[in-house]
């Protein structure tokens, strides 16, 4: 019976790709069809002298959209399984000793994939109903492409899943690159388990948005992704004249979410608009265009709980990221940071501090976010609290990191020399 559709994901070489359709001629009597999806352009061009037994389709992505194309596809399909292999896997013998099917209320059969000595589990094995009613998220839900099946497994009720530890699936090689190794490292936190604790103290998200549709989906979703949630998440649109709107509203029905929209005044003026709905002891103010980690919550919290009541911020490390092209991220690095004890330490700061976690209490006492004359209050809102909070509070710094920083062309965070200086001259 012809009840498996194979979906091979991302193969990046001839060998791998030949090896992973070849592999499946041991399971050929149940493999109704093959779709192969994301390959490189050099590929599409020799795949045509591969000879699978099984009819095979192969789709290039448009956008980098890989959600949406397999929602799209899956939807279509009447087979019983969906079987996924994902870039250098490929099936082995011991798969023709096992029972490859999915009774009772299991949903998903998962199999663990090791890269320098991390692992993760990916999920292999699937019922179709049940993916139809489970979609995967879109691109700009995710940081990477990557991101897209294990953030839709970390949601998937533990009851429903059953793993594989027969070692039925193999890879012809493994990926080690840095950029995977931490993408993996990434991918791994939304599996982790947290201890069952008090969330205490309460934190918040707060995000001022303007023109960032393309990536405001990953930032406000990261939130929601949390193995320790946040008990709010606080949006403002700052007068967006994209697409905004149309990615946040998919949010507003969210009891923890909370979206305003105004007319475009800077990112200062937007962040004091969010100011009276804050009910959190603490706030963590998230760009639009960065997102947290899956456990940024929980290690917030762990270090919140000891923070000595003259603490007005407390922050870490920043993780880097350049945005290559639509879909495509490299990672560049940990900006490691350091203690501030005073004004001149933070204008020699030589990047944005941050992750910033506020204690609402001093940015109430500070009336918020001080509109400064230098550039309409638009620019460096940062450098302006935290200067001002430094006068009666202290900043303190450990060493965390929960937080990706994305680098592209359309960020408003770079800083021009000559108007930095121009700042400096009107900071009081």
């Amino acid at each position: 019976m012809k009840d498996i559709q194979v979906i091979l994901l991302s193969y990046s070489n001839s060998s791998a790709l030949q090896q992973a359709l070849t592999s499946l001629n041991l399971i050929i009597n149940r493999v109704k069809g093959v779709i192969v999806i994301d390959i490189p352009d050099f590929l599409l061009k020799v795949a045509d002298s591969f000879t699978p037994q099984a009819k095979t389709e192969y789709v290039k992505l448009n956008n980098n959209h890989l959600g949406k194309v397999l929602n799209n596809y899956i939807k279509e399909l009447s087979c019983e399984y969906v079987l996924f292999l994902y870039d250098q896997d490929y099936l082995n013998s011991n798969i023709t000793e096992i029972q490859l099917e999915l009774n009772n209320e299991k949903q998903v059969m998962t199999y663990q994939c090791t890269i320098k000595n991390i692992t993760i589990q990916r999920p292999f094995f699937i019922k179709t109903y049940f993916l139809k009613q489970n979609i995967f998220f879109q691109e700009n839900e995710v940081p990477f492409k990557e991101a897209i099946l294990p953030s839709w497994l970390s949601l998937v009720n533990h009851y429903h899943l059953i793993l594989e530890d027969r070692g039925v699936i193999s890879q012809l090689s493994k990926d080690a690159s840095t950029s995977n190794v931490e993408k993996i490292k990434f991918i791994e936190k939304y599996q982790s388990k947290v201890p069952n604790q008090i969330a205490q103290p309460s934190v918040a998200v707060m995000v001022s948005n303007y023109n960032m549709a393309n990536y405001v989906g990953t930032a406000i979703n990261s939130c929601f992704l949390q193995n320790s949630p946040p008990e709010q998440v606080l949006v403002v649109d700052d007068g967006s004249t994209d697409e905004s709107y149309k990615v946040l509203e998919k949010w507003i029905y969210h009891p923890q979410f909370k979206l305003l929209t105004k007319k475009n005044g800077g990112k200062a003026r937007a962040l004091n608009e969010l100011l009276p709905y804050i009910e959190t002891d603490f706030i963590v103010e998230l760009d639009a265009d960065d997102w947290l980690d899956p456990d940024a919550i929980f290690v917030i919290r762990d270090y919140l709980r000891s923070l000595a009541d003259d603490v007005a911020v407390l922050y870490g490390n920043l993780r880097a990221w350049k945005q290559v092209s639509p879909g495509k991220i490299k990672y560049k690095g940990i900006r490691k940071g350091s203690q501030v004890l005073n004004k001149t330490e933070l204008l020699s700061y030589t990047f944005p501090l941050g992750p910033r976690i506020y204690r609402t209490l001093s940015l109430k006492e500070n009336k918020g976010f001080p509109i400064i004359d230098f550039e309409d209050g638009r620019m460096y809102e940062d450098v302006s609290i935290l200067n001002y909070l430094l006068r009666e509070n202290r900043l303190l710094y450990k060493d965390f990191t929960i937080y990706n920083v994305r680098e592209h062309a359309f960020s408003i965070t770079k800083k021009n020399p000559s108007s930095w200086s121009d700042f400096l001259k009107l900071l009081n």
